[in-house]
């Protein structure tokens, strides 16, 4: 059975840190470009970042651009979301997505070319 399930997700105060995970299970996730996206309350679904397969290029939302970084880790079939320097407005469900094996570029980054998506992890930051 295919799954990518997020985690790492919490409640944690404006300037701290949380690494997300985006681990895989029943396929290779080496083979897939990866995205991060989330999604706040009222606020439509925008991309936070991606990585390609095969070069490993990245690209990163300008609002999360020298904050966030996006990672994968072939041995732990695992893609990773690095999150610093945490802000109110980086609360949101984040979820991990990966686009059809076709394409190995992670961009244009946008969910309508994401094919599969995991549950979502909750991270909320506040004071």
């Amino acid at each position: 059975q295919l799954q990518l399930v997020e985690s790492g997700g919490g409640l944690l105060q404006p300037g701290g840190s949380l690494r997300l995970s985006c681990a895989a299970s029943g396929f290779t996730l080496d083979y897939y470009a990866i995205g991060w996206f989330r999604q706040a309350p009222g606020k439509e679904r925008e991309g936070v970042s991606c990585i390609s397969s095969g070069d490993g290029s990245t690209y990163y939302a300008d609002s999360v651009k020298g904050r966030f970084t996006i990672s994968r880790d072939s041995a732990k079939n695992t893609v990773y979301l690095q999150m610093n320097s945490l802000k109110p407005e980086d609360t949101a469900v984040y979820y991990c997505a990966l686009r059809a094996r076709l394409f190995n570029l992670c961009v244009p980054f946008k969910p309508n070319n994401y094919a599969y998506w995991g549950q979502g992890t909750q991270v909320t930051v506040s004071s």
